[in-house]
């Protein structure tokens, strides 16, 4: 049976299902949460926390917990066994891009990432920063993530799908603890976190420090291979190394008092080594640093009367992006001797974005939960700057070769009319009407829809609406609806004086619909979720050729489709003994060319054994398989082979004094992995390369 056909009739028949079966009594939220516990409950769904099974979304929820069960010490590890999500690799700083249900772009923008609500996206490139390197999990409570369209809600970016770091509050932290860590590639780190009262405040701190010198995979041919074939030179560093150092500070704040909350965060990436280079030619040269600082102040649940709730917040983000050195764009000797000494840039930005809101609940209609919301974004990239030794020939049979800027052995700042981006700015002003609706004995209806509009990008209207019945304890049924959309980022507006991708003033959102049937059970010792889901996205943002001038500007093109499914179950098989596991299946097509757009797996399998040994210690074993990438157009590689990766790790139980040791071993059989390099492949024709095996020791002392 194809998929659009089983993806209505699945819905059909479910529901018929259920409706033949008893109904039970009403479930009470509470109970829910005290059977199932915490992992039970999202909040990123409608704006309040509410049992998953409720919840209008395929949602997963992984609790700190969960994060120790698993072993995982990076927040990649973590979101790697979320069903339908996949942890790639970019060739830029070998940066993470959460994958979700195969809507592929090589830096990421569609997937919505906050911390603790507040988005962490960056405005030139509409990720969360070039360099993001690594993100540590001590401080992390629960993590909750949204496949599927968020933009009724969260507006812009929440495409894919949604994921909402959620840090610990005092009492999760309940006094100090600190931990070391050490491991391959030179890893080292350290933390500390502390959680109390301090007279009349709620006080929780967390400061990590740590450092790696990265796996160094080998890169056999780059960018500058393929020159030299061309310009008769030996000018390549390949085979070489990736790379991929780095530094890392985190450091977060909270004073809470009553309905009051301050946090405050500071997360800075220093040293950071380019991976695969930026051109995709090695550069063992440049570094980057990154500097993400946030700071809100939110007011919740405040009683306004006897049926009305406030809530308020503003929030301020700050990041800036430098290259302590140049990233050298290819090597010395490139493009026939005109370089010598290498051909360099370095772009740099600073920005600032401030984001008030504010929302009514208002409970006062018989079975009605109304949210009304309002809020308003002043988005400044208020600075850029540029260090280059070359120029690129813009006309004439050379056109789009570079041209070193005198001799080419100093690197010189840009004036305004040569430089990447001039400094940008856009508001946003926004509404939104959500209904949580409680329309019959276990049956409810949300609903909801948010009107955007960009100072520079038009405006869009997002709306959504779940139907959820919840027969029992035991069993669930969901049928979803979506709209969401992702607006242009600055570089893809405003780039200038770049041959390779121009920018497009022009550019409107790329928008997305997502249509979604959910069978979810839960009882005794199984619990199980089966989803389907069909997309079609259009007015994708992509760079296209100019007929007329060299290189690409981007456009507002195409359409894609995709549907899939998604089974996952956890099943505690004695009091020593857990198993769980999920896998994915999903089928995307371009409709311009009828083809896979390529890169994202069709298939993804996870499957992962806890079991609990004498004297209380914990072992737990993963295996994941990632399977089906395809090329996409244009590219005449043979598909990226498959690859299954296994895991595992030891923890103690905590020692007199306080004590707990774990040891880690990533892909324990140093399988070969690789993630797919950009079409047409010239420049990666191996692709990316993925760490080899890999250990982490880590001892942690609670006081």
């Amino acid at each position: 049976m194809s998929m659009p056909r089983a993806v209505p009739l699945f819905a059909a028949c479910m529901l018929a299902a259920l409706a033949a079966s008893p109904a039970h009594a009403a479930v009470d939220e509470e109970g829910l949460e005290q059977v199932y516990g915490d992992r039970s409950t999202i909040s990123i769904a409608t704006g309040r926390r509410q049992p998953i099974q409720r919840a209008p979304a395929v949602a997963t929820v992984i609790t700190a917990d969960d994060i120790a069960a698993l072993g995982a010490t990076d927040l990649d590890e973590v979101l790697a066994t979320v069903p339908g999500l996949h942890v790639g690799r970019g060739h830029i700083e070998l940066m993470a891009l959460y994958l979700i249900r195969g809507i592929y772009h090589r830096i990421n923008p569609q997937t919505l990432v906050l911390l603790n609500g507040m988005p962490m996206t960056t405005l030139f490139v509409g990720n969360r920063g070039l360099a993001w390197s690594s993100f540590a999990l001590d401080d992390i409570a629960r993590i909750e993530v949204i496949r599927g369209p968020g933009s009724a809600l969260y507006g812009a970016d929440a495409y894919a799908g949604v994921i909402n770091l959620i840090t610990k509050s005092a009492a999760e932290h309940d006094g100090h603890e600190a931990g070391l860590r050490v491991g391959s590639f030179g890893r080292r780190e350290g933390y500390w976190q502390y959680g109390g009262r301090r007279g009349p405040l709620d006080v929780a701190a967390y400061l990590h420090l740590g450092r790696s010198d990265g796996p160094r995979n080998r890169i056999e041919a780059d960018a500058q291979t393929a020159l030299d074939a061309l310009f008769g030179t030996r000018a390549s560093l390949a085979p070489g190394p990736i790379s991929n150092g780095h530094e890392a500070v985190d450091a977060r704040l909270e004073l809470a008092h009553e309905r009051w909350r301050l946090r405050t965060a500071w997360m800075l990436r220093d040293k950071v080594g380019a991976g695969a280079g930026v051109a995709e030619a090695l550069d063992p040269v440049g570094v980057i640093r990154t500097d993400h600082r946030f700071a809100e102040l939110s007011l919740t649940e405040q009683p306004l009367g006897p049926d009305w709730r406030l809530n308020l917040g503003v929030g301020w983000h700050g990041y800036s992006q430098y290259h302590h050195r140049p990233l050298q764009l290819f090597p010395p000797g490139a493009f026939g001797g005109s370089f010598p000494n290498g051909m360099f840039g370095a772009p740099n930005t600073w920005e600032r974005q401030w984001r008030l809101s504010a929302a009514l609940v208002y409970t006062g209609l018989a079975r009605h939960r109304l949210r009304i919301g309002v809020g308003f974004d002043d988005l400044d990239l208020y600075r850029t700057q540029e260090f280059k030794n070359f120029n690129i020939i813009t006309s004439g049979p050379a056109a789009g070769l570079p041209v070193p800027i005198g001799d080419g052995s100093t690197v010189v700042s840009a004036s305004p009319g040569d430089i990447f981006l001039l400094p940008q700015h856009r508001t946003v002003r926004y509404a939104y009407l959500q209904d949580e609706w409680d329309l019959a004995k276990d049956w409810s209806l949300t609903a909801g829809v948010r009107h955007d509009r960009f100072s520079d990008a038009g405006h869009t209207t997002n709306p959504r609406a779940g139907l959820v019945w919840h027969a029992d304890y035991e069993l669930t049924a969901k049928l979803l609806y979506g709209h969401a959309f992702r607006a242009p980022a600055f570089n893809e507006q405003h780039s200038i004086n770049n041959p390779v991708e121009r920018g497009n003033p022009a550019l409107k959102p790329e928008t997305i619909r997502t249509l979604e049937a959910v069978l979810a059970w839960q009882g005794g010792s199984w619990q199980g979720q089966l989803s389907v889901f069909r997309h079609r996205m259009r007015d994708i943002i992509r760079a296209v050729p100019d007929v007329a001038s060299v290189g690409s500007s981007y456009q507002n093109t195409g359409a894609q489709r995709g549907r899939g499914l998604e089974a996952e179950f956890r099943w505690d098989v004695t009091r020593e003994l857990r198993l769980a596991g999920h896998a994915a299946w999903q089928r995307s097509t371009d409709e311009a060319t009828g083809r896979d757009p390529g890169y994202a797996p069709r298939r993804l399998l996870n499957l992962r054994a806890d079991w609990t040994l004498p004297q209380a210690w914990q072992l737990g074993m993963q295996v994941r398989e990632v399977a089906g990438r395809r090329r996409p157009p244009g590219d005449a590689r043979a598909p990226l082979a498959d690859y299954t990766n296994w895991d595992a790790h030891l923890r103690s139980p905590a020692f007199a004094g306080g004590w707990r040791v774990m040891l880690a071993v990533n892909n324990v059989f140093d399988a070969d992995r690789r993630e797919p390099s950009t079409a047409p492949g010239v420049s990666l024709p191996n692709d990316i390369p993925l760490p080899g095996r890999a250990a982490v020791l880590q001892a942690s002392w609670r006081f």
